[in-house]
């Protein structure tokens, strides 16, 4: 099979609204944009998002920073012709801080984008994501997998607010001819993600710098399938620009599994660090397996992600490690470095092995 490398040039430059783009996703999204030459309008409340991953960008003649909610109808002067809808907390600990207001962004928030995007002839492109199948008793996930949620769980707000955004999407496409595209995105990782949120590759990394224990929730034998920031924009920008009968749903994600226990010793080698192991009791509802099938993708947009899991990791830990106080003498030697060009040189050996 012959996979596609890059997105075709556009004609003409195309004014693309992000919403949530000051995230950790969206703002590598808007970076991404802008290269193309394309015209960018990001919207964030910045409650998760922050306004540091999208500053390098404020003074760039066609970037427009917009601070307002999605809850609240959205008052964008011109055209636009493509909205990528990505504005919604997106880890536990931060969607089950206001669950409501969760569920809010998720229903009321694609609702505003949806009238938008009807309103400019746009298409849409909706972040979903694999919580869809809840504790999945399929595996691994193929976009037909109806899903196993429990819709009264601490999660639900999240899960059940994807799946009703979901179905926004695709009311407004039979009922109004809104074009749509749903990605529905596995666990992403890399530069930007917050230090808090409470994520696996985040929380070890920040716990292995700082030289505490690594705390795994559960007996560590639970699986995910990690994929790299960079894949996943490819991904998503294949899907925006895919024929019109391209829709979707359409699993972004690595197919990579790997059990949550040998992620954490992972990070240990990659960060040299001496963290011991800790475990605690496993959430309520916490997925037990996690990979998708990928074929969708690989047929219909020539994508499949490329970036394996110790260069991804490497890449990630040379951002944290210029953001998090480091106790050890041997990590800080090993990570403490102000120089940014870290990032860049560990995303350089990324290329060369692709």
């Amino acid at each position: 099979m012959t996979f596609q490398t890059r997105i075709q040039p556009s004609r003409r430059s195309q004014t693309v609204l992000v919403t949530g783009g000051a995230g950790f996703i969206g703002s590598h999204l808007c970076d991404s944009l802008l290269q193309r030459g394309e015209r960018v309008i990001c919207v964030d409340n910045l409650l998760t998002g922050a306004i540091d991953n999208v500053r390098p960008l404020l003074n760039h003649p066609n970037f427009r920073f917009v601070e307002c909610d999605v809850r609240d109808p959205l008052c964008i002067e011109g055209d636009i012709d493509r909205i990528y809808s990505l504005a919604c907390p997106a880890s536990p600990r931060h969607y089950q801080t206001d669950p409501i207001g969760t569920m809010k962004t998720c229903v009321i928030g694609t609702m505003n984008v949806l009238e938008l995007a009807q309103k400019n002839s746009a298409r849409v492109l909706q972040a979903s994501t694999s919580e869809v199948y809840g504790d999945p008793e399929v595996h691994p996930q193929p976009e037909s997998y109806l899903g196993h949620v429990n819709t009264i769980g601490p999660r639900a707000c999240y899960d059940e607010g994807k799946r009703a955004a979901e179905t926004l999407m695709f009311d407004y496409q039979r009922t109004h001819g809104v074009e749509v595209k749903v990605a529905r995105i596995f666990n992403t990782y890399g530069p930007r993600m917050l230090e808090n949120d409470g994520r696996v590759v985040s929380n070890f990394i920040v716990q292995a710098l700082r030289g505490e224990p690594i705390t795994i929730y559960g007996e560590g034998t639970q699986t995910r399938s990690f994929c790299f920031i960079d894949d996943l924009i490819r991904g998503l920008a294949l899907l925006m620009e895919s024929p019109p009968s391209v829709t979707g749903p359409c699993n972004l994600g690595n197919p990579q599994e790997i059990t949550i226990e040998s992620v954490a010793r992972e990070v240990l080698a990659c960060t040299n660090s001496a963290s011991s192991l800790r475990f605690e009791p496993l959430p309520k509802d916490d997925p037990k397996r996690r990979k998708p099938v990928i074929e969708t993708a690989e047929r219909a947009l020539g994508w499949r992600p490329r970036v394996a899991l110790q260069d991804g990791l490497r890449a990630t830990i040379a951002y944290f490690a210029l953001r998090v106080a480091t106790p050890s003498p041997v990590l800080l030697r090993a990570h403490a470095s102000r120089d940014t060009s870290r990032i860049a040189r560990a995303r350089l050996m990324i290329a060369s092995r692709q």
